[in-house]
């Protein structure tokens, strides 16, 4: 098995390459059954983590999106969890579905829009920022 970390409703997926690599190193794994185990198991992280936010946010409703809703799995089982629960699930056209580059990119507008820019060279990445810290300037 790989490892499956959910913490309330963050996901870690570092624990996940390593074991991969091991995995596929040791000869003893098809690459195929391994990159099958992966998506399956990030896919359960994922809904998993949409569940427990609705559940939370006492919500009946999921939207997906970004360019890894375009797998139909990941829909699938997107499906699957709302009607289990008895709420609707979104999923936008196909043409929606974008990489995250083109948001970001977006999102960098905004806030250059905004007054706001930073030194490439300098900048602070903060990969464990939560999107519910972020201040808003561009509204």
């Amino acid at each position: 098995p790989l490892p499956y970390c959910v913490k309330g409703m963050d996901i870690t997926l570092g624990g996940i390459l390593t074991n991969l690599k091991q995995k596929i190193a040791s000869g003893k794994y098809r690459k195929e059954d391994l990159a099958y185990s992966a998506q399956e198991t990030v896919f359960a992280m994922l809904i998993e983590t949409a569940e427990r936010a609705m559940a939370h946010c006492d919500k009946d409703e999921l939207l997906l999106g970004g360019g890894g809703c375009f797998n139909k799995r990941l829909q699938e089982m997107a499906i699957k969890m709302c009607k289990a629960r008895n709420a609707k699930c979104f999923i936008p056209p196909n043409s929606l579905l974008v990489d995250n580059a083109a948001m970001i990119a977006w999102q960098g507008i905004l806030e250059y829009k905004a007054g706001k820019s930073d030194d490439p060279e300098t900048i602070d990445i903060k990969p464990y920022w939560r999107t519910d810290q972020v201040e808003v300037i561009w509204r």
